[in-house]
């Protein structure tokens, strides 16, 4: 993780160290330190005051103290990949301060995280006035970058998949029930994107489908495809409001896993520039694997979406808690690459507030467990239920 955070002295509850360890995060990120580590240390006063009569002679607590691992000045402020020291914060000062200045402990804290943290990228207003000012500026803009992301990360999108509506259809080789009409529903229950795989054998969504959702949706159009010629055609005919590649076997039940980006660059670049050209964006579905979401970085996606179903199909908690880990860490690694990230398979009514949650991701897709319990509730309720765990704030 990027940011370990240790509390050793002085009072704060859990939700308070949860979104400041996030805060950290995202200051990372917006610093473009996203590949490095900061370790954040929560003290009480006597603790701070034990640091400072230690390395700095002074026989008082402070609000803030940062301690580099190594020397960040000359650095490229996109250099990463290391670990960048020490943030201390004294918790009783910081609700002193907080009290004094009319704000809440969180604000509080979080320009003491960000005022640390400039430190330690090389930032010492104690140098000169005009470096002061330099900080200072810095410090209001790391602030508002901050509020804006948190802003635009506590609205997570829900994309239905409508591909087991016409599965039902296809059962029967009948007109009922209508993908099209049921993608319309689902809009109208608060879907932000409608997700559609057309696959070779066409097993489920049919052209036809495809043709008459993208003249009737209103939202957003995905497209899931596999890089085969016939469908790359018939995606840059159509152009979609994105796509997102997907591996495909022509016995799997559903996806069964991630593309292999790294050992297919060549081809799928190939895909990536054609897409770009006709101005859509691509979208690789990938396991939570470093290398493989680095490549889809390289080769030059918009986004990834994370593959979600070895965490939701967890045997038993710790495997449930190695799987979330690594879709977490995944996340952070493709923001990190300047990624956007989705998540999605084999997300359900249980599983999914976690991930959405998580603050990296935009938009989860979800088909199977809404069409399963639209069975039982209807289509309107099962949406709008679901968006409601999405959209529900951490």
């Amino acid at each position: 993780m990027p940011v370990l955070l240790s509390h050793a002295g002085g009072k704060i509850d859990a939700g308070e160290l949860t979104r400041l360890e996030r805060r950290a995060a995202l200051l990372l990120r917006l610093c473009r330190q996203g590949g490095s580590e900061l370790s954040l240390l929560l003290l009480d006063d006597p603790g701070m005051r034990q640091l400072n009569q230690r390395y700095r002679n002074q026989d008082r607590p402070t609000n803030v103290l940062a301690f580099a691992q190594q020397d960040a000045a000359g650095m490229p402020p996109e250099a990463g990949g290391r670990l960048l020291g020490d943030v201390v914060i004294s918790l009783d000062t910081a609700r002193r301060e907080a009290a004094e200045e009319g704000v809440s402990l969180t604000e509080r804290l979080t320009w003491l995280l960000i005022h640390g943290l400039l430190h330690l990228l090389g930032h010492d207003h104690e140098v000169s006035p005009a470096e002061a000012a330099i900080m200072a500026r810095r410090e209001d803009d790391l602030r508002q970058q901050l509020q804006t992301e948190e802003r635009r990360k506590k609205m997570v999108q829900l994309a239905v998949n409508v591909d087991h509506v016409a599965t039902l259809r296809q059962a029967r080789g009948i007109t009922e029930p209508d993908p099209v009409l049921a993608a319309g529903i689902c809009e109208l229950a608060g879907a932000a994107g409608i997700v559609v795989h057309l696959r070779e054998d066409r097993r489920h969504i049919q052209d036809r489908d495809v043709l008459l959702l993208r003249q009737t949706v209103k939202s957003k159009l995905n497209l899931e495809m596999a890089a085969t010629p016939e469908i790359i055609d018939f995606a840059l005919d159509l152009k979609p409001d994105m796509v997102t590649l997907v591996p495909e076997k022509r016995r799997e039940l559903t996806t069964e896993g991630g593309l292999d980006v790294h050992g297919q660059r060549k081809k799928l670049a190939r895909v990536i520039r054609s897409m770009t050209e006709a101005k859509i964006p691509v979208s690789l579905f990938v396991d939570p694997d470093p290398n493989q979401i680095q490549t889809a970085a390289d080769i030059g996606a918009t986004f990834v979406e994370i593959h979600t179903g070895r965490y939701c199909d967890a045997a038993d908690e710790a495997e449930r808690e190695r799987e979330f880990a690594l879709v977490a860490t995944a996340a952070e690694d493709a923001l990190a690459a300047g990624l956007r990230v989705n998540a999605g398979h084999g997300l359900n009514y249980l599983t999914t507030a976690r991930v959405a949650a998580l603050g990296t991701i935009e938009e989860l897709s979800i088909g199977h467990a809404i069409m399963a319990r639209a069975i039982l509730v209807g289509l309107e309720k099962a949406v709008r239920e679901m968006v409601s765990i999405v959209q529900k704030e951490a």
